[in-house]
């Protein structure tokens, strides 16, 4: 048979279960998805848009830029040993969710409001802490609900996606009709969209108190009551010590990093080709592109979110059909590809495509990590776990990539004129090629048995 011979990473597992499980209810599906909705809204109306409004129009020099970055990502490093251990030890996950977004709110408020480094830096580690560890707690509760992994939760998770992109999208629009002159200089138009970009932190403060109140109303996710092992995340981490996840967790730093750099430099960098091609009067399909998606960076980049719904909607049969390995090292090949074509093909159209295969590098290799960790740990430590992988993601990889791209790389390409992005994309892409390698090498061809099959054993 074709199969006793095909590479082993291009097999399915013989731990694959033969049991079909139930359909998800309707009313339990919407809930989990306008949950996802209202996650990643949150974030997406701020985060694309942070680094010009922090360096352009708050005036913070590259490296206190940098700070602010790194500093949002403290909460993802105590994540793991205080919510994942209130989540599975002491709070139902519903009720966390619910304080932790209000509180939330509050804070990406005050932050849009700071007009001083020093403020900004320690609002931004505060919100960090509140609000990194949600991200992990979402996830944990709608697995804990699913009736099937593998079926379910790439149609739920793609509303998340949603959510970006409607915030994205929100506040394009918002720039371009309220924040963009009608004349004046590229020069002097950015510097209003700059000053425009304050609305994004309020919407998502909007978006905010939507949530908390919402996830009060979620399905009820008790903590686990096992015996024994009072510290979670201790139990979780010695889990993570074994293959896959040991391989997995250590390619994921780098891999956050690159992720650093797109989230970093990529509105700037859009901006200037938006800006530059829709000057152009002949140029009707750049100006078709800002009508449709706004300007500032943050509406072009909800194209990569739009990949990625193409994606996560074909992840039920993607996660039946392919490995986990064959899966995740597609995503490292996006990555490479990616910021290939930032450096080396700066402008609109294929900027688009390498925006565009943001789908690919998310869908491939963070949404599928995730999967990863809850099918290798078991049930009553999961949400430890997600948090320690979101330690990694958007905790470690975001205090290091956020130094490495702006104190680093930043200052290496740094002109007297501006940003050297050839110089400063091919990094992150030689980077991703090295991590090619290193999954090739080291993953385990095959996918483990599932977290199930792992409890019964």
């Amino acid at each position: 048979m074709v199969v006793a011979i095909a590479p082993s990473f291009l097999r399915y597992p013989a731990a694959m279960k033969t049991t079909i499980a139930p359909p998800m209810g309707m009313g339990l599906g919407s809930r989990l998805s306008f949950m996802m909705f209202l996650q990643y809204a949150i974030w997406g109306a701020w985060l694309p848009i942070l680094y010009p409004f922090l360096l352009g129009y708050r005036g913070f020099t590259l490296t206190q830029t940098g700070l602010c970055l790194s500093a949002g990502a403290v909460g993802a490093i105590f994540g793991p040993f205080i919510a994942g251990q209130l989540a599975d030890r002491m709070m139902s996950t519903e009720r966390l969710l619910g304080i932790s977004h209000l509180l939330g709110a509050l804070l990406v408020f005050l932050m849009g409001m700071a007009d001083t480094f020093g403020s900004f830096l320690a609002l931004s580690a505060i919100y960090g802490f509140v609000y990194a560890p949600t991200i992990a707690l979402t996830n944990s509760l709608a697995f804990h609900h699913m009736p099937d992994r593998d079926r379910d939760f790439g149609l739920v998770r793609l509303w998340g996606t949603v959510g970006w992109i409607v915030a994205g999208i929100i506040v394009g629009q918002y720039l371009l009709r309220a924040a963009t002159p009608a004349e004046g200089t590229i020069e002097e138009i950015a510097a209003a969209q700059d000053a425009g970009r304050i609305f994004a932190f309020n919407l998502s403060a909007l978006l905010g108190l939507l949530m908390g109140f919402f996830c009060f109303t979620l399905p009820h996710t008790p903590p686990s009551k096992k015996e024994g092992q009072k510290l979670a995340w201790a139990e979780a981490f010695s889990e993570i010590r074994l293959q896959p996840l040991l391989t997995l967790f250590l390619i994921a730093v780098p891999v956050s990093m690159i992720h650093q750099f797109y989230f970093v430099f990529t509105s700037d960098f859009v901006t200037d080709i938006q800006n530059a091609a829709g000057s152009q009067t002949a140029n009707s399909f750049a100006n078709g592109v800002n009508q449709v998606l706004g300007v500032g960076g943050g509406g072009l980049m909800t194209i990569g979110q739009m990949s990625e719904i193409v994606v996560l909607a074909m992840m039920p049969l993607l996660a039946k059909s392919f490995s986990r390995k064959t899966l995740l090292t597609v995503g490292l090949i996006a990555y490479a590809a990616r910021m290939a074509i930032f450096a080396y093909a700066p402008s609109l159209m294929p900027v688009l495509l390498g925006v565009a295969l943001h789908g690919l590098c998310f869908g491939c290799f963070i949404f599928v990590a995730f999967m990863v960790v809850d099918e290798n740990t078991t049930k009553d430590v999961r949400a430890s776990a997600q948090n320690l992988f979101n330690l990694v993601i958007v905790g470690i990889g975001i205090i290091v990539g956020s130094w490495f791209a702006t104190g680093v790389v930043g200052a290496w390409a740094a002109t007297d004129t501006g940003m050297d992005f050839a110089k400063l994309f091919s990094v992150p892409m030689w980077m991703a090629i090295a991590c090619i390698v290193l999954m090739a090498v080291f993953y385990p061809g095959a996918r483990s048995a599932s977290s199930e099959d792992k409890a019964l054993a």
